[in-house]
């Protein structure tokens, strides 16, 4: 309990109400508002399609996996209330604007205007804005990742299933700025897709979908020589870099394994000290904590963070925990950097009726205590704006009768262009989100 003027501030966080955009307007079976589910005003707008929204107030959404009065959560969610007035100035301001958003480090996610949101047909909001696009953009630095994951007999069964999410989970917080590579590994090293052995690949969705079929194929025997396995992952990560491809920036090693033996310090002195340019991200997989130890001295020795495992539930707050780690040079430096995502289909909220093509421009956002000597990152703002409006802006006087506009991001990917015809199915558009 923590007493600020003999008030208990625990206690007055656990009291504090939110709206949160599942149970606005909600009743129990008395008629009466469900907790966190106040009345809360929602009006058809046309310029959001029609969509019934509150533009005086944000909702907050806090992943299904998560507690909804969790003192964390609660106090993040309670700070970042003093945005409602910045998105209502900013909207006031320019009227083009659309959705206005903060995903918190944390895990909720406040959304201006307000508006409801509905669970699936089993009754789960999948949507975690830690694993956006736009978050991982903003808050991470470019990096080249390499997974190792033990497949050695000690894994079979559910640890062997915890291993497997834990993978997909770092999957989904690589972006199209990162590369990567999984090996499996016992008392030999295979590549889960052996077509790239030695290399890394860009972590754009196609790849990411590619791997994880592989994933499925993994299985369990033999015993697990690491030394070996951490030889191969600083081999590739070094040769990679020297070519110029990949990142060019951070690099790591994510170890998914439910022990380490030793500490293997003959391998990091050989290939890692005294820069430690790779940090070490061990995952430790179970509830047994014999090895723990080591496996701990090697993420503090080469800037990285530990993290146990012990059922399917851990896995997502457990993973996200290193982008704490990767955003710490931003942090430091205090570099702002803005990015834009590729253009993705959106269904809602779109000035444009139906379906209309969308870019989200996002920025992360830091601690500025005076306390804070390194720097926390507090999550990523962003908004989401039509391409149409971008088009808005382009000087066509200037092009000629046959000169048109285009623009790509940094990756390659088509923004907008006048030729531009995307496909659109059922299963590509948002509901409300990028």
């Amino acid at each position: 309990t923590v007493l600020i003027n003999n008030v208990d501030v625990n206690s007055l966080l656990f009291s504090y109400e939110y709206f949160n955009a599942v149970l606005i307007n909600n009743v129990d079976e008395e008629g009466n508002n469900v907790e966190l589910g106040g009345e809360f005003v929602l009006e058809p707008n046309e310029h959001f399609n029609n969509l019934s929204v509150n533009l005086s107030l944000s909702v907050v959404q806090v992943p299904t996996n998560m507690y909804n009065k969790d003192p964390a959560i609660v106090n993040g969610v309670y700070w970042s209330e003093a945005l409602n007035k910045v998105f209502v100035d900013n909207f006031e301001k320019d009227p083009s604007l659309i959705w206005q958003y903060f995903g918190s480090a944390k895990g909720f996610f406040r959304q201006y205007p307000g508006v409801k949101w509905h669970p699936d047909e089993h009754g789960v909001i999948a949507f975690d804005c830690r694993n956006r696009k736009w978050y991982i953009q903003a808050a991470t630095s470019p990096k080249d990742v390499v997974i190792l994951v033990d497949v050695s007999g000690s894994m079979k069964g559910l640890r062997l299933t915890i291993a497997r999410q834990t993978v997909s989970s770092i999957l989904d917080t690589l972006g199209d700025d990162d590369f990567f590579n999984i090996i499996a590994y016992n008392q030999e090293i295979h590549y889960v897709e052996p077509c790239l052995n030695g290399t890394l690949v860009r972590a754009d969705r196609n790849n990411k979908a590619h791997f994880r079929e592989h994933l499925d194929k993994l299985f369990a025997k033999g015993i697990g020589l690491l030394g070996d396995a951490l030889t191969e992952a600083f081999t590739i990560l070094n040769d990679f870099n020297q070519t110029g491809h990949g990142s060019v920036c951070s690099q790591a090693i994510m170890l998914v394994t439910d022990g380490a033996t030793q500490m293997y310090d003959d391998v990091f002195a050989k290939f890692n000290w005294p820069d430690r340019k790779v940090r070490i991200f061990p995952y430790l997989i179970g509830r047994e904590s014999a090895f723990a130890d080591n496996m701990k001295w090697m993420a503090c020795a080469n800037k990285g963070y530990f993290s146990q495992i012990s059922t399917l539930a851990d896995v997502q707050e457990n993973v996200m925990r290193y982008l704490h780690v990767m955003s710490r040079p931003k942090v430091i430096d205090h570099e702002h950097d803005t990015v834009w995502t590729e253009a993705y289909m959106d269904s809602t909220g779109s000035i444009i009726k139906g379906p209309s093509l969308m870019t989200t421009v996002a920025m992360p956002v830091f601690s500025t205590k005076n306390e804070t000597v390194r720097g926390i990152l507090l999550g990523v703002v962003g908004t989401d704006i039509p391409l149409q409006e971008l088009m808005k802006i382009i000087p066509k006087h200037l092009l000629g009768i046959h000169g048109y506009a285009f623009a790509i991001t940094n990756n390659g990917y088509i923004l907008t262009h006048p030729d531009l015809r995307p496909l659109v199915t059922h299963c590509l558009l948002n509901t409300l989100v990028p």
